[in-house]
């Protein structure tokens, strides 16, 4: 880590939460505003951090903030990846890699997601990382960023952890296997044998027999659509369609589950929407951090 500007850093929090409205993360507009923008308690609600913490920053004498805490910020704010590495220099850290190797969401995907409630979606990288969850989708899938190391890919899960499986009905379960491994083959040509995704083929041929034979097959897809259904313990079988829309340069994909009007899938979505969280349990959002108490995370 290097010195932290505080003063940069604060007039940046400062200058970029002014230029931001509710509508554009997705909140009320509310009455009665005295200031520009977002409140500050509203930031620190978005990157789910406390209030004092971030005033703290903007007044110019906070601790210095983590890479974790920045992640958050970026992501509240709406950063772009021009902005997203100046607030990293500025707090005293080196500027995240691109986008496609970073955690860091693509402002345009989040702002479509902010606006998806009543239906299940999510963000993935193209290794089949979850970035960001909405409250439908963590009832459906659980927090499926919590997992570290490999696991962080939905297709090194699929075929080293046998649960992963249980969402789908064991007559799709091989369909689902060749198309997460020619989702895989896909972001390989992207991104190059000696890229994260060359080290994830490896760490699978290693583990599972039945990827190594999928992956000599050499088939590439990735899908923009699809029709699927997926099982839930307490609705049963659930049936949905699944778009996609991708970055320009496919790194990362918006996932939105729907179902037809009036249909059964859509009844059992709205179902899905009053269990809520009932399934998993209290859970933290998918982009959450430690709340900070006393100083901060790096005093």
């Amino acid at each position: 880590m290097g010195a932290m500007d505080r003063a940069a850093l604060a007039d940046f929090l400062r200058h970029r939460r002014e230029a931001l409205r509710p509508e554009d993360v997705a909140l009320p507009p509310g009455a009665r505003r005295r200031t520009a923008g977002l409140r500050r308690e509203e930031v620190a609600s978005l990157a789910v951090m406390s209030t004092d913490y971030y005033t703290r920053l903007e007044q110019r004498r906070g601790p210095q903030p983590s890479e974790q805490m920045l992640a958050s910020l970026a992501r509240a704010l709406r950063l772009t990846n021009d902005e997203r590495g100046y607030l990293y220099r500025v707090a005293g850290h080196h500027a995240p890699a691109s986008l496609s190797a970073s955690p860091h969401v693509a402002p345009a995907l989040l702002r479509v997601l902010d606006r998806l409630d009543d239906t299940p979606a999510l963000i993935l990288t193209d290794l089949g990382e979850t970035l960001v969850q909405n409250r439908m989708a963590l009832a459906l899938f659980g927090d499926a960023s919590a997992h570290t190391g490999p696991a962080r890919s939905a297709v090194y899960r699929w075929f080293t952890d046998p649960a992963e499986r249980s969402l789908y009905p064991e007559a799709d379960r091989a369909r689902q296997s060749r198309a997460q491994v020619a989702n895989l083959r896909a972001a390989h040509g992207l991104r190059g044998p000696r890229s994260r995704a060359g080290e994830l083929v490896s760490a699978l041929e290693r583990a599972s027999a039945e990827f190594a034979e999928l992956w000599a097959r050499h088939e590439v897809a990735q899908r923009f659509e699809d029709h699927k259904t997926l099982l839930h313990p307490e609705l049963g079988p659930i049936e949905v369609d699944c778009q996609a829309l991708f970055t320009e340069d496919q790194s990362q994909t918006l996932l939105v589950l729907t179902a037809p009007p009036r249909s059964e899938g859509h009844e059992k979505l709205r179902l899905l929407s009053a269990l809520g969280l009932n399934r998993f349990g209290p859970t933290a959002r998918p982009d959450a951090v430690p709340t900070p108490t006393g100083p901060g995370p790096d005093a």
